[in-house]
């Protein structure tokens, strides 16, 4: 982007905690702890034929339900909410409009991550519309004027696919109030270091083996072991102690 077309006039446009107002503050001055709490600045309803998938996931890292419109949105928010460094997530967060070329643009990202590096801004667009001139040049000037405040901007698309896969299978063992805490806490203190997963799941005889499998699955979600999640998960492949 060409210095002539350095967007300017930027300001944020976001939803209160609890949708009743809309605020309109200048970008370089926004208050962050307000967008922490902000509303979905733009929300949807289900229609019967609609062509996209959208909905609400529980998030283990916020405790709450957060929206997504398409399911490409759901594998974002998936890996968001595995990752450790994310601390909050908001969904829709706010309307960023800023002067690009003379003419006024306005952009919604699809999330804001609150992360142990700072603000993280990602849009989701399947990998053969990024490309495409408009979407191109509205992700470059929403870099522009994010890279101006010191904040992190991401454009993601399809990951691979065993990944989602996996992280997707992990997830159905994130609610961390379903799980014995003392089966956890032998489980944390076992030397598995190098250990496969069958060889996890048949540490504890004395325990009924689905929950220890439950429980192992959910120490991989919160990533107090590691594995590798780039081909099927499968018994056979070994943890690594995180950290």
């Amino acid at each position: 982007m060409t210095a002539a077309n350095f967007p300017t006039s930027a300001i944020v446009c976001y939803r209160s905690a609890n949708a009743r107002s809309e605020e309109v503050q200048p970008w370089g001055t926004a208050d962050l702890s307000a967008l922490r709490t902000a509303s979905p600045w733009r929300t949807f309803r289900w229609r019967r034929g609609q062509k996209h998938y959208s909905g609400a996931f529980w998030s283990a890292t916020t405790r709450e339900l957060v929206i997504y419109e398409s399911r490409l949105e759901l594998a974002r928010l998936l890996f968001a909410d595995f990752d450790t460094s994310v601390r909050h997530i908001v969904a829709q967060p706010f309307l960023l409009r800023a002067e690009v070329s003379g003419t006024v643009r306005r952009h919604i990202p699809d999330y804001l991550l609150f992360t142990d590096n700072g603000p993280l801004v990602v849009d989701v667009k399947p990998q053969h519309r990024v490309e495409r001139p408009e979407n191109a040049f509205t992700f470059d000037w929403t870099r522009q004027v994010l890279k101006s405040r010191g904040w992190n901007y991401e454009m993601w698309s399809e990951p691979p696919r065993d990944e989602l896969e996996n992280v997707r299978f992990l997830a159905g063992y994130r609610r961390d109030w379903l799980f014995d805490h003392e089966l956890l806490g032998q489980l944390r203190s076992a030397d598995l270091d190098g250990a496969t997963l069958a060889t996890a799941y048949q540490l504890l005889p004395e325990q009924p083996p689905p929950l220890v499998r439950a429980a192992v699955l959910h120490l991989l979600w919160q990533q107090h072991f590691t594995v590798d999640l780039t081909r099927p998960l499968n018994s056979a492949q070994v943890l690594r102690r995180a950290g």
